[in-house]
């Protein structure tokens, strides 16, 4: 049934099913390699890795599979922010920093050559597969990787991102629905504006735009990977459903509390990065909503305010103040391994494609 999918054709993957590329170490080298190795595509979320880092990453998936592989990165952004905003963000943290005995405020210094530096590494590192995920690169930077034999995919949450997307010339799009866990890739228009379902998203982008499209939100299993395929997506992508797999580098309260919550306990927020995210609704998350709004620095920057409280709470076992990302699906999360998770999909998908065909015999 799997004839003629482009996603498969153009990746050298056995199977259109897309582990996304989740930044903050879930994305282990044991993680992309597993799924790789189960036939589909396997991603490592470099977006907040430093150059080094990334190389060490990536040479360890080389070492564990010979299969196509993938790299996510943050299309950059470098908002500026005045000594009194970030006094005041500041002042809204200080009770969960003496909480969490943390004495130091971080400093507020962005890397602006960062982004080269991990396209460079990409470029060297011969990564097969470069998406980017918050805005389109320069074309430049679509241009060359491409030159190089690369695959390259956007993010969209809007059909209008989408044709970007294609005008720059990437060679596919995710259509990534508002169940998505974790950060909405939004970079064209109000967040708020670009809150659509994918079962909305991704056949309204499939009219639009000529490059393939996978969909990604909200599907944990076989039944939403098949309901994407018949949407007229070539290829499904899932988060959550492996954050809480065997491989995978989530914090264990992390992977706990998606596996204990349920579908109304997910919230999308800004409180954590200054970028809307969903995740599990905790007290900080609560505690933070409390004000105005004008106490958030935008992201990176309020990603670097917090990053210490989430660090020390995870190490303090404090899930009450952590970013427990997760999409609107955790009561079909699993602690299965990846492969497993790959193989019940494709079982799955193969025996309903079958039954249908058979019907109409």
């Amino acid at each position: 049934m799997w004839k003629g999918n482009t996603v498969i054709d153009r990746l050298n993957i056995d199977y259109p099913i897309i582990q996304a590329g989740m930044a903050g170490g879930v994305t282990t080298s044991e993680l992309a390699s597993a799924v790789s190795n189960a036939g589909g595509l396997g991603n490592l979320g470099a977006g907040y890795m430093a150059p080094e880092a990334m190389v060490d990453t990536i040479k360890e998936i080389k070492r564990f599979t010979s299969r196509t592989f993938g790299v996510n990165v943050f299309v950059p952004q470098y908002p500026q922010a005045t000594e009194e905003e970030t006094a005041g963000a500041n002042k809204w943290l200080e009770p969960y920093r003496a909480e969490l005995r943390i004495e130091q405020e971080p400093t507020l210094k962005q890397d602006l050559s960062l982004f080269e530096k991990q396209i460079e590494v990409l470029m060297t590192e011969q990564v097969p597969v470069v998406s980017f995920t918050f805005g389109v690169p320069p074309r430049e930077v679509i241009k060359d990787l491409k030159k190089e034999g690369r695959v390259v995919i956007g993010t969209a949450t809007t059909v209008e991102e989408a044709i970007i997307n294609e005008e720059h010339g990437m060679d596919m799009v995710v259509a990534q629905g508002s169940e998505a866990g974790g950060h909405r890739g939004t970079f064209s228009g109000a967040f708020d504006q670009a809150m659509i379902g994918t079962m909305s998203l991704v056949p309204q982008v499939v009219d639009h735009v000529k490059i393939p499209v996978i969909a990604a939100g909200g599907m944990m299993d076989g039944r939403g990977v098949r309901a994407a395929l018949a949407l007229g997506a070539q290829g499904a992508q899932l988060g959550t459903a492996f954050v809480t797999c065997r491989e995978s580098g989530a914090k264990a309260q992390h992977k706990d509390a998606i596996l204990n919550t349920k579908e109304t306990d997910t919230v999308v927020t800004s409180v954590f990065s200054g970028k809307p995210a969903r995740g599990i609704r905790n007290s900080f998350i609560e505690e933070m909503e409390k004000g105005d709004g004008h106490h958030l620095l935008a992201y990176p920057l309020q990603n670097m305010l917090t990053k210490e409280i989430r660090k020390e709470a995870a190490s303090q076992n404090r899930p009450e103040y952590m970013s427990l990302w997760s999409g609107q699906s955790p009561r079909l999360s699993t602690s299965q391994s990846a492969s497993s998770i790959v193989e019940s999909i494709v079982t799955y998908v193969e025996r309903e494609y079958e039954e249908a065909v058979g019907k109409k015999r």
